[in-house]
């Protein structure tokens, strides 16, 4: 059996509370704010929760070492105390530092401290709101480099009863379908192999360009576009 993932969580407002109540079904959790009453609402939810300010150095390496696999920062708008627990936690030899910041210049002095990863919750939220309404049937999707992206694609009823091999989206489109979530039954398909058959209500996950997927979505004829030379 592997190990459990060991991770803190600092700052448990609406984000970090949620956040460490999803980690906390996976990873051993430890949930710290300076507010008493977070702390023991948290209780029930995770491993462990502790109050103490994370600006003291001294209580943070009371409950943190460099045994805990990732830390994550989330004390709200408090600049202050984020840039200080993010530098006490870089000098404890916390491997992994993520921190919820509030602008631009916060999260660049954030990087400067340490910090692996910034986040910047509601910007990350307003984006995948404003993707959703422009496009209704983009169901989920996570960006990555560049204009490529995984997200949910649903193909238009013309593709329903072919399969994967006829449709040929990797070679026409460079779209590689990673699952397919069936509506009907429902039950998830890792991986399908090319005689995997499309049926109605058939979800798509898939990587590829944005503009190509939504090519795949609008096609009115097969093959879903001409193959390229």
């Amino acid at each position: 059996m592997s190990r459990r993932r060991h991770i803190a969580v600092i700052g448990l407002g609406q984000f970090g509370g949620e956040l460490a109540r999803s980690l906390a079904k996976e990873a051993e959790v430890l949930a710290i704010d300076v507010d008493q009453a977070l702390v023991d609402e948290m209780a029930d939810f995770v491993q462990l929760s502790v109050c103490l300010d994370a600006r003291d150095a001294a209580a943070l390496r009371s409950v943190i070492s460099d045994k805990f696999d990732e830390v994550v920062v989330s004390t709200g708008g408090n600049m202050e105390s984020s840039i200080l627990a993010t530098l006490h936690l870089k000098q404890l030899g916390v491997p992994v530092i993520r921190v919820k910041a509030i602008s631009e210049s916060h999260g660049r002095i954030l990087e400067l401290m340490g910090a692996e990863e910034v986040v910047f919750p509601e910007r990350e939220t307003a984006r995948r709101v404003a993707a959703r309404m422009l496009n209704p049937n983009l169901l989920d999707f996570v960006p990555l480099h560049g204009d490529y992206l995984v997200r949910d694609m649903i193909l238009p009823p013309l593709c329903q009863g072919h399969t994967l091999a006829e449709l040929d989206l990797r070679r026409c489109l460079d779209l590689f379908v990673l699952a397919v979530r069936r509506e009907k039954e429902p039950t998830f398909v890792f991986l399908p192999g090319p005689d995997y058959r499309i049926q109605e209500g058939d979800v798509m996950v898939a990587i590829g360009r944005e503009g190509h997927m939504a090519l795949a979505e609008a096609a009115d004829s097969l093959p879903v576009c001409p193959v390229r030379g």
